[in-house]
């Protein structure tokens, strides 16, 4: 999409700082972190959020692995994903993204 903020970054259009990418994916520090690790996951190919992705299985599977491997490059083994799927909820970037948090205690149910 030609004005979508992820996919003008995943064609470096717009800077980002690259934590880890593959063949289906690209991850960058989030520039409002809310852990000492906030790093953003997005496939390549646009899906407005999980529940588009859904549908397609190969990239679905694409995207799972690209976040695994940001978690196996960065040596997390306890950490928290997040996907905010509609305005309600606070997606603000309708391109889906996972929140991969980590670095510090993150209690549950949370507050």
């Amino acid at each position: 999409m030609s004005d979508c903020l992820f996919c003008k970054i995943v064609a470096g259009e717009i800077p980002s700082t690259k934590v880890y990418e593959d063949a289906h994916t690209y991850a960058f520090a989030d520039t409002n972190p809310q852990a000492p690790t906030h790093v953003l996951v997005v496939p390549r190919q646009h899906f407005s959020d999980i529940a588009d992705l859904a549908r397609d299985a190969e990239a679905s599977a694409g995207y799972l692995a690209g976040i695994r491997g940001l978690v196996e490059q960065e040596q997390l083994s306890d950490f928290r994903t997040v996907f905010n799927t509609g305005a309600g909820v606070g997606q603000s970037v309708f391109h889906v993204h996972a929140h991969v948090l980590a670095g510090r205690p993150m209690g549950w149910p949370p507050g």
